[in-house]
This record gives structure tokens, C-alpha cells and sequence, in this order.
């Protein structure tokens, strides 16, 4: 419930005075509607079904002697006039106050939608690691769903705590002894209506688990597809599929039978408190007919209003999952946050490097319970407009260390310094506004090549987008594309080949003009020709820019200025590739002879 509330005063922040006219548009609405049931006893006065003397109603006597004022051969009409007037008066309010509820419901989902990416995009890459992306797309997807249904559950809700109020004021004045009777019976019903509650309450977390699985392993599934259709697994994942989807019914049908369970005990309770009203007013309270006949009319459409609460208390709380869960997500956001990603870029002053990346006592391990560091007391310099080389098997650290370099983990110990400059929280922008970086797994958007590039500089122009694109020696084949820099390339770029999307990628980064290139296997699936022309092109770069590769095909890696070593998170080795493939002991020499092994 504490979520709940939180996302009320978010709402209150968001609307503001807005929120207020709301419900003053509600409270006339609901005395509009109060004031028009008290009209019937007049126009029934009028056609002689109730004795107006009779009749021992409050302010009645005031409203009969306005009545009495109009002529006799006008006063029905001018009192149906007059009725029908109210009506019309009170749609066209609701229709505005539906529109204001709308506008404020609308205005607060976006509100969500921006805060929750805006944490999201700020917070830091150990987040990432810690969560599954499917959750999150679950919880801006599926969860944000029922959180704003919930929401607009509870504005119906003081909507309907509104009109109840006033017609159980108007009620009460009419005989308080009546009202008191169906109130104490309307209490009686809300404490034995709990049990609805709680089982809501439990069908709401299950609703929420397995949505989260469904949308998981509907993402896990379509990025293995092709695993998938090359084991022939179809049957397997349809038979996973066709299970959940069965599990997804049976939830939602017992959330149904529970709201229709709710609905058929009012209704029945409903109809047997009418009857006791009757007869309590006849036999027992000896009330006078008109008096009766209103008490029943407002009871009448009072009733349905506590079914409607009852109904959409029960969806709130089967949504309380749901709050819980992005605030928990925002939350985590907000203790991974770094800098103000939003910071204006004119305030970020530029980093040149002059002359190296030193880093110094390194350790970082991706959790405490981890005895093993992927990181062990890393000292190295890299020297700028260099080229080093980052080698080791799997599992080496070497994504870790250069992820250190960048700021996307923060080690455990130690420092990353740039010309003696420590890499904080603080000149993180500026620094990594100096990278480029292409990972072994390239990621290209569902859009077009140029739209792809120019992500990275949207003012280039068409001569610098084929400089890039030669430079990567992609320019050949997207010149040959059906629609060129304007093809679109498919999700994550499906259309293209693994080379082609590693060249396009490369092309993206080159666009930007960085100070340092990083290149985490970014090679590894062209071809041996299209390779060594990229390794002709990045030998020109010396000197001009600072390069860090990743390799595991170590003989691209000739031309390096110096060669990283590293071993279980410890650098083993440290020189030139001539020098470290002499020492026939050293892990560099088994790394590349076990290559010219595999390659013979």
C-alpha cells in the first residue's frame, strides 16, 4: 500500500491545482444529482401520487412554496422543464470532468513513462548486469498497464466515495434512523467483503509472475530462433508456450469469478436489505410514503456504487504487484545513478588525452560473493595515439578491464587515471565523450544504414557518411544495397551478415571522431581479406588516436605498440608481439602456438 500512496503524491505533484477543479466538478455533479431526486416528491405532488402535506421531508416546505408560486396550468411542464434542465446540466459537467480525468490520468502516465526511462538511461551498467532486460521490459510494458489502470481505479473510486457521501447526507436528513440501518448493513458487508480482498491480493502477485515469465522466455526464445529451428525444437517451445498460456487463463478466469462472486453477493444482499428497508419503514418506523419512496430511490442507486467500490478495490489491490515492482525498479535506478546524463552538453568541457591511461591497483569482482576477482591488481599504462593490445583466454578479464576504463564498473580498489586526471563520477561525461567502442557482438538498430550512422553525428554530411563507410570497407556492399545508406537493415540488423554489421558498426564509430577506439573483437567475423584491409586502415590511425583492441586472433595484433597479458584477472605479460612470442614460457607464446595449431 505504501507504493500506492507514493504514486498518489506523484499524481498530486503532476495535476496540481487541476486535481482540485476535478473534484469540485465531482462534488457539483453528485449535488446535482442529490437535488433532482429531491425534485421527484414535487412533480409527484403535482400529479396527486403524493400529498404533499403528508410528506415530512427537510427544505421540502421551501421547495413547495416555490412550486406553488407558478401558475397551475404551467407548473408540470415548468417542473419537468426544470428537471430535464438539471440533467443537461449535469452531463455536460460530467462530460468536461471526464475529459479533466482523462487529461490528468494521461498527464501522469506520461510523467511514469519519462521518469522510469530517464532513471533507466541514467543509471549505471552494473544495473544491467544485475538485471534481466526482460523484466524491465515487462515492468514498462505489462506492469505499467495495470499501474495505470489502478490509478484510474482509484480517481473512479473518489469519484464514487463522492456521490456517496452526498446522497448518504441527503439520505440522512430525509431519516436518519433509515440511513443508519443500511449503513451499519453496508459496514457489516465491507468487513465480511475482506476475504474478496485478500484473494485479489494473492491473484494479483501471481498475475505478475507470470506475465514476467511469459514476456521473458517469449525474448529469450526469439533471440534463439535460429537455435531453436536448427535443433528442431518447435515442439518443445510451443508445448512451454501453449502451458503458460493456459496458466494465463486460469488466472484471469479466477480473478473474474472472484469479481462475479462479489457482484452476485451484493446483488442478492442488495435486494434482501431493500426488503428490510420496506418493511422496517412500514412496520417499525412507520415512515410516510414520500419520505419512503425517496429513501428507496437513492438507496436503490447507492447500492450499485458499493458493488462498483467493492469491484474496483479488488483490481487495485490485484495491482498492488504491479506498483510495487516499478517502484522497486526506480529505486534500484536511483542507487545505480550516475551523473546527470541530461546536463547540457555546452557545460561538459572537453578531454583531450596527451599522454596515457594509467591504471593503478585494479581489483573489481561483479559481487560480493564472489572469492575470485575479475580484476586482480591491474598496473598498466596505455600510452596515447598508441596501439595496445588486450589478450588472454575467456574469462581473462579483458571486457572487464577495458568496462573499467570506460566507467561502466567501478572497481572494488584502485584507480583508472587519464593524464593523471582519477575517472570519477564527476568528469565521467567528459571522459567518455573521448570513446568509440565496437563490442564482438554489434548492435545496430530496426532503421535504415544512414540512420544507423547518423546516430552518432546527426549533422554529417553524405560525403563523411562514405568516408566512414570506406574506412570500415563497407562502402562496397552498401553501395550495392537495393536502396543504399536508405535500406533498412532489419532488427539488430538481421539483414546484413555478421561482417557487414561488424563494418557498419565499425563505420558508426570512426563517425564520431574519437580520441580512443575500442575494439573488442571487433574483426572477428570478417573474412581474412576484408580483415587485413581494416588492419591497413587502423595502421594509419596510429599516432592520430589512442586504440585498444581486444583480440583473440593474435596475429592481428602484429603491428601493436604493446601487448596486455592477461590470466585470471592478473596481467601475466606485458610488451611488443615480437618480444612476448619469444619467451617460450610465457602465456602469450602457448596462446599463439596453440592458434598455429588450430590453423595448421
Amino acid at each position: 500500500m505504501t507504493d500506492l500512496i507514493y504514486y498518489m503524491k506523484r499524481l498530486h505533484a503532476v495535476s496540481g491545482i487541476k486535481l482540485y477543479l476535478n473534484l469540485i466538478m465531482m462534488i457539483v455533479i453528485s449535488s446535482i444529482e442529490g437535488f433532482s431526486i429531491y425534485l421527484l416528491v414535487p412533480l409527484l405532488g403535482i400529479t396527486g401520487l403524493v400529498s404533499m402535506g403528508s410528506v415530512n421531508i427537510p427544505f421540502l416546505d421551501h421547495i413547495d412554496r416555490v412550486v406553488q408560486e407558478i401558475p397551475p396550468h404551467t407548473r408540470l411542464l415548468t417542473m419537468i422543464a426544470l428537471y430535464i434542465l438539471l440533467i443537461i446540466v449535469q452531463s455536460v459537467i460530467q462530460k468536461n470532468q471526464t475529459v479533466q480525468s482523462s487529461n490528468i490520468q494521461q498527464a501522469f502516465i506520461r510523467d511514469i513513462r519519462l521518469k522510469t526511462y530517464k532513471d533507466l538511461i541514467q543509471a549505471d551498467w552494473s544495473l544491467f548486469l544485475r538485471t534481466r532486460k526482460s523484466d524491465i521490459n515487462h515492468i514498462l510494458n505489462y506492469e505499467l498497464v495495470r499501474i495505470i489502470l489502478g490509478t484510474n481505479l482509484v480517481l473512479k473510486l473518489m469519484t464514487t466515495f463522492l456521490f456517496t457521501a452526498i446522497q448518504l447526507t441527503i439520505a440522512f436528513l430525509l431519516s436518519y434512523k433509515l440511513t443508519l440501518f443500511v449503513m451499519a448493513s453496508g459496514l457489516i458487508l465491507a468487513l465480511f467483503s475482506r476475504r474478496f480482498s485478500k484473494h485479489a491480493k494473492k491473484i494479483g502477485a501471481e498475475t505478475s509472475e507470470l506475465n514476467r515469465q511469459y514476456v521473458a522466455n517469449i525474448t529469450d526464445h526469439f533471440n534463439g530462433i535460429k537455435d531453436i529451428k536448427t535443433n528442431t525444437l518447435e515442439s518443445r517451445h510451443y508445448g512451454w508456450f501453449k502451458r503458460l498460456c493456459e496458466q494465463l487463463e486460469t488466472n484471469m478466469t479466477q480473478f473474474v469469478r472472484l469479481q462475479s462472486n462479489t457482484q452476485q453477493f451484493y446483488k442478492i444482499t442488495s435486494a434482501i436489505l431493500i426488503g428490510a428497508l420496506i418493511y422496517v419503514s412500514f412496520e417499525v418506523l412507520h415512515s410516510q410514503a414520500g419520505q419512503m419512496l425517496l429513501i428507496v430511490v437513492i438507496f436503490s442507486r447507492l447500492w450499485p456504487k458499493f458493488i462498483t467500490v467493492q469491484n474496483s478495490w479488488e483490481s487495485i489491490v490485484s495491482s498492488l504487484p504491479s506498483f510495487r515492482s516499478l517502484r522497486k525498479l526506480q529505486q534500484e535506478c536511483e542507487q545505480a545513478k550516475e551523473m546527470d546524463l541530461f546536463q547540457p552538453a555546452s557545460t561538459i568541457e572537453p578531454v583531450a588525452m596527451a599522454y596515457e591511461i594509467e591504471c593503478r591497483g585494479l581489483y573489481f569482482r561483479y559481487s560480493e560473493n564472489h572469492s575470485e576477482y575479475a580484476l586482480n591488481n591491474i598496473n598498466v599504462k596505455i600510452p596515447a595515439r598508441g596501439m595496445t593490445a588486450i589478450v588472454g583466454k575467456s574469462g581473462a578479464g579483458k571486457s572487464t578491464l577495458i568496462d573499467s576504463i570506460i566507467g561502466l564498473v567501478q572497481p572494488e580498489r584502485g584507480e583508472v587515471l587519464f593524464d593523471g586526471e582519477q575517472l570519477t563520477q564527476y568528469n565521467i561525461q567528459a571522459i567518455r565523450r573521448m570513446f568509440s567502442f565496437v563490442s564482438q557482438e554489434p548492435f545496430l538498430f530496426h532503421a535504415s544504414i544512414r540512420d544507423n550512422l547518423m546516430l552518432v553525428d546527426p549533422q554529417a554530411t553524405e560525403e563523411k557518411l562514405w568516408e566512414a563507410l570506406s574506412f570500415s570497407v563497407a562502402d562496397e556492399f552498401v553501395r550495392k544495397l537495393p536502396e543504399g545508406l536508405d535500406t533498412i537493415i532489419g532488427d539488430r540488423g538481421v539483414r546484413l551478415s555478421g561482417g557487414e554489421r561488424q563494418r557498419i558498426v565499425l563505420a558508426r564509430a570512426i563517425l564520431r571522431e574519437p580520441s580512443i577506439l575500442i575494439l573488442d573483437e571487433a574483426t572477428s567475423a570478417l573474412d581474412t581479406e576484408n580483415e587485413a584491409r581494416i588492419q591497413k586502415a587502423l595502421d594509419l590511425l596510429k599516432g592520430k588516436m589512442t586504440i585498444i583492441i581486444i583480440a583473440h586472433r593474435l596475429s592481428t595484433i602484429r603491428n601493436a605498440d604493446q601487448v596486455l597479458v592477461l590470466e585470471r584477472g592478473m596481467l601475466v605479460q606485458q610488451g611488443g608481439f615480437h618480444q612476448l612470442s619469444a619467451e617460450p614460457r610465457g602465456t602469450f607464446s602457448k596462446l599463439l602456438a596453440y592458434q598455429l595449431e588450430a590453423n595448421a
